[in-house]
């Protein structure tokens, strides 16, 4: 159950971010609300997953899940770069997370 924590804390970091964005882009309350909401949701799992997951690996994960997310959603959703040497960095954290998992 807690990677399944760690897992919805890293989606709440992605939905922070965007939110950041948002605000960047139109202050407005609904953007506010992503911003705020997304950080609240990830802090408060963290939170539940680090009671079973050692606090290095669990926030290590969920980090990689919060860059690999935002990364992507820049890419996909805003027109980023989708350059090969971004994608083999993401990659490479995709592969680090992936490792310490299977470690844990």
């Amino acid at each position: 159950m807690e990677w399944i924590y760690l897992l919805i804390a890293g989606v709440g970091e992605v939905i922070g971010v965007i939110g950041l964005n948002k605000v960047n882009m139109e202050k407005s309350i609904t953007s506010l609300g992503f911003l705020i909401g997304g950080f609240i949701v990830s802090f408060i799992f963290l939170s539940l997953a680090m009671d079973t997951i050692p606090m290095s690996t669990a926030y290590a994960v969920w980090t990689g899940m919060g860059t690999v997310g935002s990364t992507l959603v820049g890419m996909f959703v805003y027109g980023e770069s989708k350059d090969w040497r971004r994608i083999l960095f993401i990659s490479m954290v995709l592969s680090a997370v992936v490792g310490l998992k299977l470690i844990s």
